[in-house]
């Protein structure tokens, strides 16, 4: 599907919001209708807007971190142009992937892939559209750094966190017959949002859940990150970070790292603990600033300093002999 086609299906969901509640432009409704270029009709996008269908999902939340402090540089007009210039090339990046866009919640993106249209790459889409929105921050953080000085205030730069997570999820209106809604419930959903929250506390970018990473594991760069039971959760999840792209997958240095992290995690799972401690000193090297072969803004020590805490309190308190691992999140 391509970009004009998943623009159209936007627009066309912007009529049917707008239908919902009376404000139907019959002329600009024939003008998006006519760009569809009969690759789908309105009947059967409409169709599945109305009815509640549930299907495997690609969720994806991101979210600015630090935004209160960058908020309390301007005043709600100034705020508003800024969530703009943030939203716009972000949701550029999702809609080329064939994601949807469910909401913007302030500063916050909430979209998903495999609905209205089937995608069957939903998974791969996501991840790679995780992945281009980093890589419109850059850019973005030039133009604003250059708007900062021109205005005489300071520049801090945007940073953003993602979460991803797949399953099955239930989606179609989930509004009132006031207002039309299309939206996702489910587990998968609320899994998704907790990723995007704990993504800071690892040094990431982007988390994965466990679905989400099994389809790319063999196509992007991947590192284990916990098991983690997270908060709402009653059961413990794998989780992984996305580094990059197939080609970092593929970079020996990256290789390197990747194994290093697997024979930690290993050694911590089973409470071989002083073990784990020299394997996460390792990755610290491997993984600096001066070694490591990534592009994205992620800081391994973060994760060694999670685990190495983690150690120091086992040794003190050790885990039951049968621990699986898990580790309870008293956080979103």
């Amino acid at each position: 599907m391509n970009g004009r086609v998943q623009i159209t299906v936007h627009l066309v969901l912007d009529i049917a919001r707008a239908f919902a509640v009376g404000e139907q432009d019959q002329p600009f409704a024939d003008q998006i209708i006519a760009e569809t270029d009969n690759l789908f009709t309105l009947h059967d996008l409409v169709s599945r807007w109305h009815e509640h269908h549930a299907r495997e999902l690609t969720l994806l939340f991101c979210d600015v971190r630090g935004f209160t402090t960058i908020s309390e540089q301007f005043d709600a007009v100034g705020l508003t142009a800024l969530i703009n210039k943030l939203l716009t090339p972000l949701t550029n990046v999702i809609l080329k992937h064939n994601g949807t866009v469910d909401k913007y919640m302030g500063d916050c993106i909430m979209a998903f892939w495999n609905a209205p249209l089937d995608d069957e790459d939903h998974i791969y889409n996501g991840c790679i559209s995780a992945l281009g929105m980093l890589a419109e921050m850059g850019p973005l953080n030039d133009r604003l750094e250059v708007e900062a000085k021109e205005e005489g205030r300071k520049h801090i730069p945007l940073k953003v966190g993602l979460g991803l997570n797949t399953g099955l999820g239930v989606v179609g209106n989930m509004g009132s017959d006031q207002r039309f809604d299309y939206s996702v419930l489910g587990d998968c959903v609320n899994l998704a949002a907790r990723l995007e929250g704990q993504s800071k506390s690892y040094g990431m970018n982007v988390v994965l859940g466990p679905t989400t990473w099994e389809a790319v594991k063999d196509s992007l760069a991947t590192i284990d990150l916990d098991f983690i039971q997270v908060k709402g959760k009653t059961s413990g999840t794998y989780i992984y970070g996305l580094m990059g792209d197939a080609e970092l997958m593929k970079n020996p240095e990256f290789v390197k790292i990747k194994e290093t992290i697997e024979a930690a995690m290993d050694s911590y799972r089973n409470q071989r603990f002083d073990e784990a401690v020299d394997l996460f000193k390792e990755i610290r090297v491997l993984g600096n600033d001066e070694n490591n072969p990534w592009i994205l803004d992620i800081n391994l020590d973060v994760l060694c300093d999670l685990y190495e805490d983690r150690i120091a309190e086992y040794k003190v308190n050790p885990p039951a002999a049968d621990w699986d691992g898990v580790f309870i999140a008293t956080t979103k």
